[in-house]
């Protein structure tokens, strides 16, 4: 995969070259490149911003500077394309896990990262679509980019050491992700629950799925909302609200 970032602020995404994508850009799973979008403005004062036309508070970042870093971008490209394009807005869908797992089914994504008080709307005209991380605002899009590149590039193939771990996460399959625990088995008088001690895998399943069940119902049960349970989701959820009610 290919992902290019247009940003006022390069140097934020230094982190982007530690831990797991760090790994995946060294062993060439991933090519990642930031673009300061401010190195194409025309103005003889480097501006990329101005005030918005019909007034009001702020300033709007310029279509100028930002058309031509993404031409500058697809001239880099062999298929002369910037991809998959982002638009980090607040204005956005709210991005959430399938947006991750969706996004790494593309072979380039460029994030585009705004700062001030919003856009040109003609910079819209360069996106596919616009993602905002949540009901609240940032001070740029840097760290909104850097969450969901995060996020992302997790479902590449091989880029996570257990293929397993990202499948097993919390969200993959609408719910929240089951305890763990490793050695030792007594902590401190803080006993691992001896099913996992088991070896039965069957057991070990069946309490799995029920945590992950019982801890959705208790931090966010809006995730259960709609859901189609199956016989034995519907058989654990009945059994958890009883031993809650009884307790």
């Amino acid at each position: 995969m290919k992902i290019d970032v247009l940003s006022l602020f390069p140097n934020m995404f230094a982190p982007m070259q530690e831990s797991i994508i760090g790994k995946a850009i060294d062993r060439g799973s991933l090519s990642f490149s930031v673009t300061d979008f401010r190195d194409y403005t025309t103005n003889k004062h480097n501006n990329v911003d101005d005030y918005p036309f019909g007034g009001g508070a702020g300033m709007l970042l310029m279509a100028q500077p930002m058309f031509d870093a993404i031409e500058a971008i697809k001239e880099k490209d062999d298929k002369k394309s910037a991809g998959h394009v982002v638009l980090l807005d607040p204005a956005g869908k709210k991005f959430d896990h399938t947006d991750a797992e969706r996004l790494a089914s593309y072979d380039h994504l460029t994030f585009v990262c705004g700062h001030y008080e919003g856009y040109d709307e003609r910079i819209k005209t360069l996106v596919d679509e616009e993602l905002s991380l949540g009901d609240y605002v940032l001070t740029g899009g840097e760290l909104g980019a850097m969450v969901m590149i995060d996020a992302t590039v997790r479902f590449l193939p091989d880029v996570l050491g257990n293929r397993e771990s990202a499948t097993g996460d919390s969200f993959q399959d609408g719910l929240l992700e089951y305890p763990q625990y490793t050695r030792p088995a007594d902590f401190r008088g803080m006993k691992v629950p001896e099913v996992l001690t088991s070896g039965n895998h069957q057991k070990i399943a069946e309490w799995r799925l029920k945590e992950s069940l019982k801890k959705t119902y208790l931090r966010r049960p809006d995730l259960l909302e709609g859901r189609q349970f199956t016989k034995e989701e519907r058989d654990l959820l009945d059994d958890i609200k009883t031993e809650l009610d009884e307790g």
